[in-house]
């Protein structure tokens, strides 16, 4: 076997073995490493995103197909397969869990073992939809991975937490619903959930005596990704699940889960349904409302982590739109901003967690003038903001630079339009965060607030770093990407 065999094989394999691990240990052991255990698999995971992804080139491969225990060689043979941009998001999928460890430290202090089984769970599900090659596969680990995010919100039996865990079953449940039909439809039109042979056909221009089937699957199937998005008109579950769950469970919610349980199933429905416009103008319509909605709704928020939670419905909408555009730039725009909102979102979430470990409360209202206390979360949450915003030179400016281009280029100039003018918005909601939590007088009860330490603090430099290394070197990876055809 070659040593990318290995690595490929290990994105089901790790979380596999962590789990065994650690319910095999003795529960006092388990407490004591099972975050350090989480740890571990998360710098794993990234470590075998990035050696794939440099390794394809290197072997003279677009994508690269593996199997677990049978022969890949037999006809009609099920595989796996990994590419590039399966590989982005598999490293977001690491990143995104290392930061909730760094967060669950400090906030999490009980149910330490199930909260390690349930993210395993989370991450071995998640895997699973980005290397799996037909909808069946793909239906079932987003069952896995919505199982395992509604025990996730619920774990610690709050009120609130049922509550979200509640809301976010029954969207989820329909989610699922509207999947298993769309599929059962293009299976009775296709005779097929295979990637390939559904693209197959559909460019083959078969079938079409019983088109409406194949439009009644997708519009189902777009409704049931939408939903896990988070996406207008189906978002009402996020901002409930977001504020309700443990902070460290939120950054695994709002940094990757939305994006690979709804965004990555609709941009593997975009690709595959490639020859039908209606598809496009769907995200692009659902992309804009989606921006303009949940900025409007941010506006309205008193709760920190719910603006936050509401921006992330605004922000879908740009990866939509560059779904939407369609071609390798409008693509490579909505990966870009995968990752992008992974690290603000994480920024803020880890904002989130300092300031009410710090001050006991998330109501904005209630706050005031903590730059003074708290310049890191201060000078972190500032810049999650402006790059959230999209201003240069933060990562964020370079993924909405992208999606504008596509569309732009695409001749959806007037999507183009609206995506730069709704940045406004953006602007707006976060100007009123940053300046009822972080600027004016000081409340007489926070006199004696002082900055977070531990891992929350580290969190928040590592992120910001990140924001502002990524947005001066993102000339250079475009360069990278062009050098190996890919722009």
């Amino acid at each position: 076997m070659r040593v990318i065999d290995y690595i490929t094989v290990s994105f089901l394999v790790v979380p596999i073995i962590i789990i065994l691990i650690n319910n095999l240990l003795s529960k006092h052991i388990a407490k004591r490493i099972s975050f350090y255990l989480v740890g571990a698999a998360a710098v794993l995971q990234i470590a075998a995103s990035v050696a794939d992804f440099f390794l394809l080139p290197y072997y003279k491969l677009h994508e690269y197909k593996f199997t677990l225990l049978w022969n890949i060689d037999n006809p009609d043979s099920e595989y796996f397969a990994v590419n590039s941009l399966s590989l982005v998001i598999l490293f977001c999928i690491g990143f995104v869990t290392f930061i909730s460890v760094l967060i669950a430290k400090h906030t999490i202090d009980r149910k330490k073992v199930s909260y390690v089984n349930l993210l395993m769970t989370l991450i071995f599900g998640m895997n699973g939809m980005l290397i799996v090659t037909d909808l069946f596969s793909l239906y079932v680990f987003l069952e896995i991975v919505g199982i395992s995010s509604f025990v996730l919100i619920a774990l610690f039996k709050s009120e609130t937490g049922l509550e979200g865990s509640f809301k976010y079953l029954v969207m989820s449940s329909l989610a699922s619903i509207f999947v298993l039909t769309g599929l059962a439809f293009v299976f009775m039109h296709v005779g097929s959930l295979q990637y390939e042979n559904i693209s197959k056909y559909i460019l083959s221009g078969h079938g079409s005596s019983r088109l409406y089937l194949m439009y009644a699957g997708m519009i189902l199937l777009i409704a049931g990704f939408a939903t896990k998005s988070g996406a207008v008109p189906f978002h009402s579950w996020l901002p409930d699940a977001h504020q309700s769950a443990d902070t460290a469970i939120s950054v695994l919610l709002s940094g990757i889960v939305i994006k690979v349980a709804g965004v990555y199933g609709l941009i593997i429905l975009s690709r595959l349904f490639d020859g039908i416009p209606a598809v496009n103008l769907t995200l692009l319509v659902m992309g804009t409302v989606s921006i303009i909605v949940g900025a409007l709704l941010a506006l309205k928020q008193d709760h920190f982590k719910r603006i936050v939670a509401y921006s992330s419905v605004s922000q879908v909408g740009y990866m939509l739109l560059g779904v939407g555009a369609g071609g390798t730039l409008g693509l490579l725009g909505a990966v870009t901003h995968i990752f992008n909102h992974a690290t603000f979102k994480c920024t803020l979430f880890s904002n989130a967690a300092a300031l009410h470990e710090q001050t006991g409360t998330l109501d904005i209202n209630d706050m005031g003038g903590l730059h003074e206390k708290m310049p890191v979360t201060g000078f972190s949450s500032v810049t999650a903001f402006l790059s959230t915003a999209g201003i240069p030179p933060f990562s964020g400016f370079w993924s909405k630079l992208l999606i504008v281009m596509a569309l732009w280029m695409n001749d959806f100039k007037v999507f183009a339009g609206i995506a730069l003018f709704s940045s406004i918005f953006t602007a707006s909601y976060f100007l009123r965060l940053q300046k009822k939590v972080f600027f004016g007088k000081v409340p007489n009860k926070y006199e004696y607030v002082k900055e977070i330490g531990g891992s929350i603090k580290y969190a928040e430099i590592f992120l910001t770093i990140i924001m502002i290394a990524v947005g001066l070197a993102f000339p250079l990876a475009l360069l990278y990407l062009k050098g190996r055809g890919i722009l």
